[in-house]
């Protein structure tokens, strides 16, 4: 009868690797941190803001034209302009230049001051206005822009037969044209009343004279001082007589015969250091028609330049 033998060596290896990895198992799970009771996850962190919107897009500022002689103007073509009648002798060098560059052409020109050329850009009445101040915000603000086009002097200006032969400091002129200075015998001349001649308020001269001469103030207001009804340089230089005093743009009177310019502190206006020059400007609305674009080509050329001053 065979013997009996005891389980195989290979079950009881089985049995010690299950319960090895039993407590393995149970070891590792134990070591572990107990979950904390009441405890929660801390919250998810609140989400970005979004970005802050993009400002709406604006329109880009209205570009200022660049103006270029025009190569080619086609005959019938009409320029009218409007303005300071301190720039008739620029007005009437650049259309006779003009008109000559460009046959069968036509310029138009008037001088009822620069206020009113300024509305006739508005009304639509004059193509370019030619004034001898800056233009003002409200001005501005409707569209008009203002382009230097020259340099130009205020002149003091007496009768030729006027016995006045010394010059002036720029104090007396100022207290001359505010009625403090009234005779002639207070600057050095012959004694007798000082008649001053006064542009009308229209003009850009007078403006320009207020601003740049009495610093901003009032002219006088005394009997001796005379406002003209009408800008016009003509008529206020025959006003002038033996004892007149007035002013007028530097280049109407620098080669007139009926009058003489007066020293202002030692110089004339054609010194570099002149003290009373401003600039001269031909405004026009924006965007610029072909007619102002066409003369304002010309009038900033070389060319222009050139017949501005009459050669």
């Amino acid at each position: 009868m065979a013997q009996n033998r005891g389980p195989s060596p290979v079950i009881y290896i089985v049995i010690f690797l299950l319960l090895a990895a039993g407590g393995y198992w149970f070891f590792a799970k134990g070591q572990g941190n107990p979950p904390d009771i009441g405890q929660s996850d801390p919250p998810d962190p609140p989400p970005a803001a979004p970005p802050p919107a993009a400002p709406p897009p604006t329109a880009p500022p209205p570009t200022t034209p660049q103006f270029s002689l025009p190569n080619a103007v086609a005959a019938g073509t009409t320029i009218r302009v409007d303005g300071s009648t301190s720039m008739v002798t620029i007005n009437q060098n650049l259309k006779n230049g003009f008109q000559q560059k460009f046959p069968g052409t036509t310029v138009t020109t008037e001088a009822k001051g620069s206020s009113q050329g300024i509305q006739g850009l508005i009304s639509g009445s004059a193509d370019i206005a030619a004034v001898s101040r800056p233009l003002t915000e409200s001005e501005k603000s409707q569209g008009l822009i203002a382009l230097p086009i020259a340099l130009d002097r205020v002149a003091i200006v007496v009768g030729k037969d006027n016995p006045f032969r010394t010059g002036l400091s720029k104090t007396q002129v100022q207290q001359i044209f505010q009625g403090q200075i009234v005779d002639w015998s207070q600057v050095g001349g012959n004694s007798g009343a000082i008649r001053v001649i006064n542009r009308p308020p229209i003009s850009g001269t007078h403006q320009t004279f207020k601003e740049m001469i009495l610093g901003g103030g009032e002219f006088g207001s005394t009997p001796n001082i005379t406002t003209m009804e009408r800008d016009a340089t003509t008529p206020l230089l025959r006003e002038l007589k033996t004892d007149g005093i007035g002013y007028a743009t530097y280049a109407q009177v620098a080669n007139q015969q009926t009058v003489r310019v007066v020293a202002i502190d030692g110089l004339t206006g054609e010194a570099a250091t002149y003290p009373f020059q401003r600039k001269l400007y031909y405004a026009y609305k924006n965007p610029p028609n072909p007619a102002a674009q066409y003369f304002l080509g010309y009038a900033l050329s070389p060319e222009g330049q050139k017949a501005m001053l009459g050669n």
